[in-house]
């Protein structure tokens, strides 16, 4: 016996048609066809509470019918993506006007992890463990 999946509404026992997710990086709300799986971060949704749906203020809706599929990336678009994370990725020198006045002449920046900054202390000889 096929197990059927319920509205996620409090309350109601309709049988869910339709899957709606949250990404809240876009500020976008995705209502589409039924997920072929229960996600625990989506809702499922009886026809008429997904037709009766509203998204938060500024939020944008993205309503897929059940026959469409969501649009797939172009090459150029994951090409971009790539070329974004890369740029990230790349150690970027500090501007001499950043550098904390606190700090001591005596030191050296030798590294660097995102905020992080790895300095070698040029007065004094490394520690001996």
């Amino acid at each position: 016996m096929a197990h059927v999946r319920q509205c996620s509404r409090t309350a109601c026992r309709g049988t869910a048609v339709s899957t709606l997710t949250y990404v809240y990086a876009d500020s976008t709300v995705v209502l589409g066809p039924l997920a072929t799986y229960a996600e625990p971060h989506s809702y499922d949704l009886c026809g008429e509470h997904a037709q009766r749906f509203t998204a938060p203020r500024n939020w944008d809706v993205l309503r897929l019918s059940p026959g469409e599929t969501p649009p797939q990336r172009s090459k150029d678009d994951l090409l971009a993506i790539a070329d974004a994370v890369r740029e990230a990725g790349r150690p970027q020198p500090a501007p001499e006007s950043s550098r904390p006045h606190s700090e001591p002449d005596s030191s050296t920046e030798t590294g660097r992890r995102g905020h992080l900054r790895v300095l070698r202390d040029r007065g004094s000889a490394a520690p001996e463990i």
